[in-house]
């Protein structure tokens, strides 16, 4: 399973006043300059080249039109129709050929479509007023409607530094919701119109910590945050992606000192579920409960409580407390119906209740609107370990799937090496998943990639060297069962059979049913191993 992270937050400012100095605002410079953009280059998809300013206020007129003319209609019938054909693969499974399916997925996604996001239900803001523009849009849940008032609004005021900021937020919140990485170019080009406007504003700097953390560039997402934060020491964005940058590195003891740190400056949700990831991290299982009830019970907005009872239902879900977990999740799907965490969430804690119809329906509804690699492979392995007709091919249409995302990903400037990793030694190439992983250990030596390395080696026939790095995964006490089981299955294949047994029934005693072919093959292991006794 891919480790848990901050993604499926909303990018929002919320109404928590720092304990000391306020946060800037945006300011606009003066509105006397020049004519507009003109065709606001950030609009066009990821694949075609950004078209430059215009100094003629006919011709930026003209190309205002007909951008508007082609973003209608990529984001009207030609998109919504490429996400269709995707949806209606997912919903037949019929026996397609995986180069098709693959292309109709890039096509969709680099089309900047899959339109179907997870919206909320806060009135939306009208194109002509100040809130169009302010940070504070991003709350109010209806992405695509924020987006095009700030277009609106940047085409009159070109010079609004604070507004560029904001869209290149919404771009990355746009690119994570909606798995669409072609996105992420566009909210660069956002961010850097932001700066080039004024170089030392705080929110386009936390703004580019943002996008280079969704791109797993965490090293750069790091350098940004501290820029920001040297402008805004209380920038709520710039605080949380500096805590996301540092586990995302592995650091972290100077994870928890930026998670208190960003307690006493900006206490709130975004805050305090870092603050309980990074306990859990470290097996504090207890204090990450307890946190992240304190910022539900804070939590006002809908998608501030989809994306905390979520993080609860993980939580809950990691113990193997199944019941507790569906019951977060039917919490959070009551505030948003459509919250990608919170649907896979679910299906996982149906199967492994043993609900796996119900479970095999619902990642099937969700492949069908984002083919994200997590829940791709997870539908892949509920076919597998159904073994009915034809299930073979329906899990292999997936785990082919998830090689066409990864690319789309990398072509976009996202870093996917853990995801290639994860996914490719089950059920893809193990010399790719090798190379990936030990490309993702020399930038970061996080518990997840120390157990994505582990496992590929063991994959691979390097056992011995596997075992060092099953051993780090485990280090921080970080409750995992997939951790623990490949631990267990590296010792057993490295002769180390009490060791194997701890670990294999530590981890179906933590979460029996952690994964639908993992548990099986944890459960064989063991037996063979009681049996050699």
């Amino acid at each position: 399973m891919s480790p848990r992270t901050n993604d499926g937050e909303p990018e929002s400012e919320h109404a928590v006043a720092p304990q000391a100095a306020p946060e800037a605002s945006s300011q606009v410079d003066s509105q006397d300059e020049a004519a507009p953009d003109g065709d606001l280059a950030v609009e066009t998809p990821a694949s075609e080249k950004p078209v430059s300013e215009e100094t003629s206020s006919q011709t930026a007129s003209s190309q205002t039109a007909s951008s508007e003319k082609a973003a209608e209609g990529l984001e009207g019938d030609v998109k919504v129709a490429a996400v269709r054909r995707v949806a209606a693969a997912g919903r037949r499974w019929r026996s397609v050929e995986l180069g098709a399916c693959a292309a109709m997925l890039a096509v969709a996604l680099t089309a900047g479509s899959i339109a179907l996001g997870a919206l909320r239900d806060d009135p939306q803001p009208q194109v002509a007023t100040a809130a169009a523009v302010s940070p504070g849009l991003l709350a109010s849940g209806d992405l695509d409607t924020a987006i095009k008032a700030l277009q609106a609004h940047l085409r009159a005021q070109p010079k609004d530094f604070g507004s560029w900021a904001t869209l290149g937020l919404a771009y990355v919140e746009q690119a994570r919701t909606k798995g669409d990485p072609s996105r992420y170019p566009q909210a660069e080009q956002a961010l850097k119109k932001s700066l080039s406007l004024r170089a030392d504003n705080d929110e386009a700097l936390a703004g580019q910590a943002a996008l280079a953390a969704a791109r797993h560039q965490f090293a750069d997402a790091l350098k940004y945050a501290d820029r920001a934060l040297k402008e805004n020491p209380y920038s709520e964005r710039a605080l949380c992606s500096r805590i996301d940058a540092l586990v995302e590195l592995g650091r972290y003891d100077d994870a928890e000192k930026a998670a208190n740190l960003a307690d006493e400056r900006r206490p709130g949700v975004p805050v305090f579920t870092r603050y309980a990831y990074v306990h859990e991290l470290r097996g504090d299982v207890t204090t990450a409960r307890r946190v992240l009830n304190q910022a539900l019970s804070a939590s006002t907005s809908p998608g501030d409580i989809a994306y905390v009872a979520s993080q609860l239902g993980q939580l809950a879900w990691n113990q193997g407390q199944y019941d507790e977990a569906l019951d977060h999740y039917a919490r959070a799907l009551a505030a948003d119906d459509s919250y990608l965490p919170a649907l896979e969430g679910r299906a996982r804690a149906q199967a492994a209740s043993g609900r796996q119809a119900e479970a095999v329906k619902g990642l099937e509804a969700v492949v069908a609107r984002y083919p994200l690699p997590g829940p791709l492979v997870e539908l892949g392995e509920l076919y597998e370990a159904r073994g009915a007709k034809g299930d073979k091919d329906k899990a292999q249409n997936q785990y082919s799937l998830v090689d066409a995302w990864t690319a789309i990903a990398r072509a976009n400037g996202v870093n996917a090496d853990l995801d290639t990793a994860l996914a490719a030694a089950d059920h893809g190439d193990k010399a790719t998943a090798l190379r990936a992983a030990r490309d993702d250990w020399s930038r970061r030596h996080t518990v997840h990639t120390a157990d994505a390395l582990a496992w590929a080696l063991h994959v691979n026939g390097k056992d011995a060297e596997a075992l060092t790095y099953a051993r780090q995964a485990t280090a921080t006490g970080y409750h995992n069962a997939t951790f623990l089981y490949h631990r267990g299955v590296i010792e057993k294949a490295t002769d180390h059979p009490e060791d194997a047994r701890t670990h294999l029934s530590a981890a179906l005693k933590l979460n029996p049913g952690f994964s639908p072919l993992g548990a099986r093959e944890a459960r064989t292991a063991l037996k063979t191993l009681e049996a050699d006794k």
